[in-house]
């Protein structure tokens, strides 16, 4: 395995002891660090010299209890929570910038392009974000699944904006039901710039959440996955995440043994 590899902080629950038990039995020292558990976090990563891939931010509206509940809270879109949450992603820009950590990931909430004002509105926030992370040296990692890859580039051209780029989780794809991840991909090789490692398998029951398996089990098609990662010439992290079923410590050492070809 070329890619530098490592894990989410959240699929731990940010719990510095599981997160270092963990690391050490894949011995993996790179970590996708959930902003909020920064502080909690700070002394382990600096004795393991453990590597941050990027910083993560979570909006405290957001509801994902159902797929129509998200659609409605998910990210910046929210009129009425815009006045925090952009005052959370400025703070989380800087204290990602103060860190030395190249790229902050969210989500950034459904882009709905039918919706011609609102999409309008969407893309004068993300702009604004953007240039305040240019500023800091820092790149904004819209992740996917809340909308077909092919939306999400449209609306990247459309804002052809050099601090934005994406982080791909190919199991956000069939958890949400936008699309084959491989495709995706393609579609949205020039901004990938971080990578989950993450599988699904999807709904018997459309408008429903698919469900997330672990690595290898479900409809990624995860060699056929990480080798189109390799065609387009992906060459970043790739941060296994894990954010269901009751062993997370054993689903992720399994994942990072698939990855390493040894299962």
């Amino acid at each position: 395995m070329k890619h530098p590899l490592g894990i989410c902080s959240w699929s731990l629950l940010n719990n510095p002891f599981d997160i270092s038990r963990t690391l050490g039995k894949t011995e993996l020292t790179l970590l996708h660090l959930e902003l909020v558990a920064a502080p909690l976090l700070r002394e382990a990563i600096a004795e393991n010299s453990w590597k941050v891939s990027a910083t993560m931010l979570a909006f405290p509206q957001e509801d994902y209890s159902s797929l129509g509940s998200i659609r409605e809270t998910g990210g910046i879109v929210p009129d009425d929570c815009w006045t925090v949450n952009r005052a959370l992603t400025l703070d989380a820009i800087e204290k990602t910038a103060e860190m030395g950590v190249a790229f902050l990931t969210f989500h950034a909430g459904f882009i709905d392009h039918k919706d011609a004002e609102g999409y309008q509105l969407f893309c004068a926030r993300m702009s604004e974000l953007a240039d305040a992370a240019q500023a800091r040296g820092v790149m904004l990692l819209l992740e996917t699944g809340q909308e077909t890859a092919t939306d999400l580039r449209v609306c990247l051209e459309d804002l052809n904006h050099p601090a934005l780029g994406v982080n791909f989780d190919p199991a956000n794809m069939i958890l949400y039901g936008k699309g084959d991840p491989i495709e995706a991909v393609r579609v949205l090789a020039p901004w990938i710039k971080h990578v989950h490692i993450k599988d699904a398998v999807k709904t018997a029951a459309p408008g429903e959440w698919g469900a997330e398996v672990p690595w290898g089990d479900g409809e990624v098609g995860c060699d056929t996955f990480i080798q189109t990662l390799e065609e387009i010439g992906y060459t970043g992290a790739l941060a296994i995440e894990r954010e269901a079923g009751d062993a997370r410590m054993a689903d992720i050492q399994l994942a990072a043994e698939r990855l390493r070809g040894e299962q």
